[in-house]
């Protein structure tokens, strides 16, 4: 398949482009396009066919249900067999923006976005490109994150045509997200709402407006074998890099301490350092991901891509706290690394 690449600049969208766009998307094509979070893969949400072709683009799992992005409120409230009162809360204060909410799902949209589940994921990003080609396509898109399904999602264009370059139609270059970790994600389908996914809407945040949500014990450990995961991110290893990565979570100093100790230990290797601010190490690539957790988050899929860029055999991650921001790292952070943590 020939991928064409269009640059689109956010503060001067080009409407008959975004028109030519959305018309691939209508007609059953796949189309890579810039959220505030990360990359999308972006399919007419109502072709059973076109769907299913996100699924091969990425070699994505067949039970790994999809999250629909709409233009507005009123489009979701086709979708779905009921707005309830704690979305319209959330979307009241949260949307646009890194949100998305699990609602019982109505039979207009194709049974493969959800994953044959009776519920579905709904969002409306911020991004004005994304927004735009939803308004250009007049259907909702299914998309999840733009790269082959395991590896880290894409937070810039360069890793989206790394990916996604002969598999899919169109490639859309919009700049760099600026939230740099997929969306919150909180199941309203039950009795109490639960977060399913840690983002870019925090625990306590949302805690302001629904007193009685609860966090998912999924969110730093995968579903079981057999069980049907509710949302993106849940059940497979995630964010891998090719490296073997290994979290060193808790007092700064200590974290320093162990992390030079298993470099000497892997010096046959080469290793790499993901650190907070800039820390000396020993190793062949100590890369940043920031001074905080909201700046970690940002750049965390970035720096996991250019050890893979830079042959890296093994990666020592700090981590200290998991307030705010830091449980949507620490949910990033444990899948890449399959779950592999030393607490110091």
């Amino acid at each position: 398949m020939e991928t064409q690449i269009y640059k689109i600049d956010k503060n001067n969208i080009d409407k008959d482009l975004m028109k030519k766009l959305g018309e691939v998307i209508a007609s059953g094509g796949l189309v890579a396009f810039p959220t505030e979070t990360v990359y999308g893969l972006g399919a007419n949400a109502y072709d059973d066919e076109a769907v299913k072709s996100i699924y091969v683009a990425k070699g994505r799992p067949s039970d790994n249900p999809l999250i629909v992005h709409f233009a507005d409120i009123d489009s979701i409230k086709e979708a779905v067999s009921e707005f309830t009162k704690e979305a319209q809360i959330l979307f009241s204060h949260f949307s646009p923006g890194p949100l998305t909410v699990i609602l019982k799902k109505s039979d207009k949209l194709s049974k493969t976005v959800t994953a044959g589940l009776d519920t579905v994921a709904v969002r409306i990003p911020s991004d004005e490109i994304a927004r735009e080609l939803i308004k250009s396509a007049k259907v909702p898109i299914a998309a999840p994150s733009a790269n082959i399904s395991g590896k880290p999602s894409p937070t810039t264009p360069k890793y989206v045509i790394d990916d996604m370059m002969g598999r899919i139609d169109a490639i859309i270059e919009g700049g760099d997200c600026q939230v740099g970790v997929e969306s919150t994600i909180i199941d309203l389908s039950g009795d109490v709402p639960v977060i399913l996914r840690p983002g870019g809407i925090t625990y306590q945040e949302i805690k302001k407006y629904l007193p009685d949500v609860i966090i998912d014990k999924h969110i730093l450990k995968s579903v079981e074998k057999d069980d049907r995961p509710k949302c993106p991110g849940m059940k497979y290893k995630h964010y891998a890099p090719d490296a073997d990565v290994t979290v060193v979570e808790g007092d700064s100093e200590k974290i320093s301490s162990k992390i030079k100790e298993l470099l000497s230990e892997n010096k046959h290797l080469k290793t790499g350092v993901i650190s907070y601010g800039v820390n000396e190490y020993n190793a062949d690539l100590v890369l940043s991901a920031g001074n905080d957790n909201k700046e970690y988050a940002k750049n965390l899929f970035r720096v996991l891509r250019e050890f893979d860029e830079a042959c890296i055999d093994v990666v020592f991650a700090e981590f200290c706290s998991d307030d705010g921001y830091g449980l949507a790292v620490k949910n990033r952070l444990y899948k890449s690394a399959g779950n592999k943590v030393i607490l110091v």
